[in-house]
């Protein structure tokens, strides 16, 4: 069992687990988790985790939105200077929020891989911390581990979770912590930007992936090689969704379920919809955030859906 650190169990939060009749399974709402997303875990791990001296430098991160706002929250409660570099196209909601917690900001690229390799840069030139937000191991042992032990504390019987997979960090932790025990880990993502999925078919981690522009943000990008081995060893199946079913989920979530979900988040939903799961009592959908931005939320509840 990973052991978290006092203050990371201080500055987050233990999160519901949901029945969502609809869908005949249960979801676990890392939605409702400080910052809005499970990524405020592994940040929460890694600061707690690091010494006197290493906060003293900063920190510095590429992220898409939901992980540079976790550690900016992190950051301010524990006096750690925290930079972002955030691609061109990132989310109003996620960088008004890293600013609220006094997050600096760096937006540059068009993609998450062209922000990671000028954090990258960035953190040498300046002698901080790189935090990846899914190839290190206290961001995978809190954001993944630790969900993992709160699930089976709060579903005893838990035989399958269903997780997003975009650099592959929270799938990794969960597998690691849950399939030696014999729970069934799977994984969706977006077609348009599937690098997991890939990688393991390849048989390498593809670090960066040129694939394209999707509704979520937060799974594009490639892969890291401690989360590769983790996936590759544990899960078997990663299941693929199209934009419209992916936009038809979050409306879904809305109407159906009462929960605001961001897209990134709303792919397990649409797997669960088509049928290709099957899902019971034993099963847990893994909500991993809820932070999209209002007026595209409104744009898509009022557009038809894709499907009857």
């Amino acid at each position: 069992m990973v052991r978290i650190p006092e203050i990371a169990s201080v500055l987050c939060r233990r999160t519901p687990l949901l029945w969502a009749a609809p869908l005949g399974c249960y979801l676990k709402l890392e939605s409702m988790q400080r910052t809005g997303s499970v990524k405020m875990r592994g940040a929460a791990v890694k600061l707690g985790r690091m010494s006197a001296m290493d906060r003293s430098s900063g920190v510095i991160t590429a992220s898409a939105g939901n992980h540079g706002l976790a550690l900016s929250c992190a950051g301010q409660r524990l006096g750690v200077a925290v930079r972002v570099v955030m691609p061109e196209s990132a989310p109003r909601c996620k960088r008004e929020g890293i600013s609220s917690f006094g997050g600096e900001i760096i937006r540059h690229g068009q993609t998450y891989d062209d922000a990671e390799k000028l954090g990258r840069r960035l953190a040498t030139l300046r002698d901080s911390l790189f935090v990846s937000s899914f190839d290190d191991s206290d961001v995978i042992d809190g954001n993944g581990a630790w969900l993992g032990q709160e699930i089976r504390e709060q579903c005893p019987k838990v035989k399958r979770i269903v997780v997003p997979i975009g650099g592959g960090g929270t799938a990794a932790g969960l597998a690691s912590e849950l399939c030696p025990e014999g729970v069934e880990i799977l994984g969706v993502s977006p077609m348009l930007n599937c690098a997991m999925a890939e990688s393991c078919q390849l048989g390498r981690a593809l670090t960066e992936y040129p694939g394209q522009r999707t509704v979520c943000e937060e799974l594009e990008g490639g892969v890291g090689w401690r989360s590769y081995r983790a996936v590759k060893r544990y899960i078997e199946r990663i299941h693929l969704v199209s934009e419209e079913e992916v936009m038809d989920a979050v409306v879904f979530a809305y109407r159906k379920l009462g929960l605001i979900m961001e897209p990134s988040a709303a792919v397990v939903i649409a797997a669960a919809r088509d049928g290709r799961l099957a899902l019971d009592d034993t099963s847990v959908l893994v909500i991993t955030g809820g932070n999209i931005d209002s007026d595209v939320l409104h744009r898509w509840l009022a557009a038809p859906p894709h499907r009857s």
